[in-house]
């Protein structure tokens, strides 16, 4: 799902540079409003965990690669504005020290990889908690029904931005198929990963998940 460089044009770079800033901006502010003492080492933490689950695990034919995304579970654990800091965190360090993802091409990811789950995880799984059962089970289950959601988003997302301004050379379709069908496959993974985290801390710590039921 990173965009390496100069596989958009610089217009679909710069356009996703803007949006990740006035989305990065309104999350910082609104995340400096709410966010807790409690909340601050637990985003720490929850950042050295993403940067393990976004190992890549499944390698696409159009230079990038499959791999779990974690921004619903960011949301769900940390909130919707605190959330994407810490994926966009995670995203720029996966940039510039490991290679994932272009530095041209950041705020496209950002937008993808943190802005994505916010604004289309977060209420799916608000959306889905309150016609689900109550309790942890329905919560949990809401979380991966929502993290699936998001990362099938975020696919959709990328072949809409290579469609608009791809550089690479490769045929829509190849993008498309490839991106949506290996990322249908991270999706299932994603919601069950997710599910089970967020059942495992409602277990033990449900005080760590907003979203629980109070």
């Amino acid at each position: 799902m990173h965009i390496p460089d100069g596989f958009v044009s610089p217009a679909v770079a710069i356009a996703g540079a803007a949006v990740a800033v006035a989305g990065l901006a309104v999350c910082v502010r609104r995340a400096g409003r709410g966010a807790t003492e409690r909340q601050l080492p637990l985003a720490g933490l929850a950042a050295a965990a993403f940067l393990v689950l976004g190992a890549p695990i499944i390698p696409i034919a159009v230079g990038t690669e499959g791999h779990l995304l974690g921004g619903t579970l960011a949301v769900a654990l940390l909130g919707p504005w605190l959330g994407p800091v810490v994926i966009t965190v995670v995203t720029v360090v996966q940039a510039v020290f490991l290679g994932d993802g272009g530095l041209s091409t950041l705020g496209v990811n950002v937008v993808n990889l943190a802005l994505v789950p916010a604004a289309v995880g977060y209420p799916v799984l608000l959306g889905l908690r309150r016609l689900l059962p109550r309790g942890s089970m329905g919560v949990a289950v809401a979380a991966g029904v929502a993290a699936a959601v998001s990362v099938l988003a975020a696919a959709a997302l990328f072949t809409t931005e290579y469609a608009i301004g791809g550089t690479a050379g490769l045929p829509l379709r190849t993008v498309a198929v490839s991106t949506i069908g290996v990322y249908s496959l991270v999706a299932l993974a994603e919601g069950l990963v997710t599910a089970l985290v967020v059942r495992a801390l409602l277990t033990v710590r449900a005080d760590l998940v907003p979203v629980a039921p109070r």
